[in-house]
Parts: C-alpha cells; structure tokens; sequence
C-alpha cells in the first residue's frame, strides 16, 4: 500500500513539474526523442526564403554532427579503445537530450487562406493516425508522454501541409492548438484556433472560445478577449452545442466590460 501511495506521489510530482514550464518557452516545437535519435527529415514550405534556408541548414549539421559521433563510436568500438569510446557514446547522448527545437511553425506558413474542401483519403489517413498518438499519449491518467504528444503535432502538421485542401485541415488545426496550449505555448495556441475558425467559419469546434480564453485567462489581454467573445457568442449557431463556452463568454463580458466602464 505504502508502495502505491509512494507511486502516485511521485507522479502527481511530475505533472506538476511538467505544468510549471513558461509561456511560450517552445516546449512544444522540441523535436521528440525518438526523432532525435535517428534524425529528422521534414519537407516544409514557407514563404521567408531565409528563415527555411537557415533552418534546413541546422538541420543538416546537426545530422552530420550525429553521425559523426556513431562513426567515430564504430572507430574506437573496432579498434577497442574503451576510454575514447566512453567519451563518444556519452557526447552521443548529451546530443540527444539537448534541446533541438523545430522553428518552423506550420499554422504561420500556410497563411490564413486556407479553405477546407473535400475529403482527401491520405488526409483522413493522416488524422486517424495523430489522433491515435495522441490518444496513447494520454493512457495514463495523471500524466502525459509529451514525446507522443510532439509527435501527434508532426502528423497535424503534415497533414495540413501536404493536403492544404482536406477537409480535415480545421480539425487537425483546433487538435494541434490543443496540444500547443497544453504545452503553455500560448502564442502558438493562438494562432492554430485562429487558424480553425479562418479556414472553415462554419467549423464545430469552439475555437473563437479557446482563443479568447487563452487572450484573457493567459496572457492578460483582455480587450482582445472581450472582442473575441463577442464574435465567438454571435458565431455560435447552436448554442446547446458549446453551452457552457456561451455561458463563461456572457459572464466574462459582463465582467470585463463592466471593469471597462469603470476604468474609464
């Protein structure tokens, strides 16, 4: 009993380590372990020549860095020279849990004119396959694999930039936000709801009410959030659907304009 109580202590512990990281620390942009160590390939657009250029190019030297040290752990593992092979494996592996992060961020590439359109069966492929990860990452009750939560982002990501016409491109948007929101990548949040409302004005999901959310409760900006929830209350058609979003709006209109009123 003692061992069990001793167990769920330490994973309350973790999850409240993994929830005390910054706003918009990048948290989220990390590139997962297990990309890490076998190398990252991604085709990625963007419109900033400079920007990809650049990164492509970190991106290669770290690869070649990585197979520098496996070259030289076959040199010293052949040779049997033990001391230098300790040096190499260990520098391997600090290269593995340094941070290493993405840059490139998907939702601000493709720009907000998007519009989903049809259904795209690589596509719908694509989402089933992000949502079972991050399903799996979620098994556990009181704490999360933020690795497979990484990787779920990759498979939204490259949904939307391989099929920019799907029909899912809203949902893997509003799933993605989710996930960077829960990272406390706040700015990135933002603009993946943004994204979901921007390429489909009639999609089911209350991403006007989470971008709001974010603005007032996160990042006290809260004249964007009053706006937002008006827009986010007249958008809604049917308002049995996301009651309770509707019913914090109402309320933080109230308050937020009444704190308006009286400030003036």
């Amino acid at each position: 009993m003692a061992r069990i109580a001793l167990a769920a202590v330490l994973i309350i512990l973790l999850n409240v380590l993994v929830g005390c990281s910054s706003i918009d620390s990048g948290e989220s942009q990390l590139v997962p372990t297990s990309v890490k160590k076998f190398g990252y390939s991604g085709d990625v657009k963007i419109s900033q020549a400079e920007e990809i250029d650049t990164v492509e190019q970190v991106t290669v030297n770290r690869q070649a860095y990585r197979q520098g040290l496996r070259s030289l752990i076959n040199l010293y593992n052949n040779v049997g020279n033990n001391m230098k092979l300790r040096w190499a494996k260990k520098e391997l592996a600090a290269l593995n849990t340094m941070p290493q992060y993405k840059y490139i961020i998907e939702a601000e590439v493709t720009g907000p004119d998007l519009k989903v359109s049809t259904a795209i069966p690589e596509a719908d492929a694509m989402y089933r396959d992000a949502v079972s990860l991050e399903k799996r990452a979620k098994r556990l009750i009181l704490i999360k694999d933020n690795d497979l939560l990484r990787l779920a982002l990759d498979r939204y990501n490259e949904l939307i930039r391989l099929h920019p016409s799907s029909d899912k491109i809203d949902d893997a948007a509003y799933k993605a936000g989710a996930i960077y929101e829960y990272f406390k990548d706040y700015s990135i949040a933002l603009l993946y709801y943004k994204r979901t409302y921007q390429w489909d004005p009639d999609t089911v999901y209350p991403a006007r009410f989470k971008e709001a959310y974010i603005l007032d409760r996160h990042l006290s900006r809260r004249a964007e959030a009053l706006e937002l929830y008006k827009q986010a209350v007249k958008s809604v058609t049917v308002k049995g659907q996301h009651r309770k979003w509707v019913e914090w709006a109402e309320k933080r209109i109230k308050e937020l304009s009444t704190s308006t009123e009286s400030g003036q």
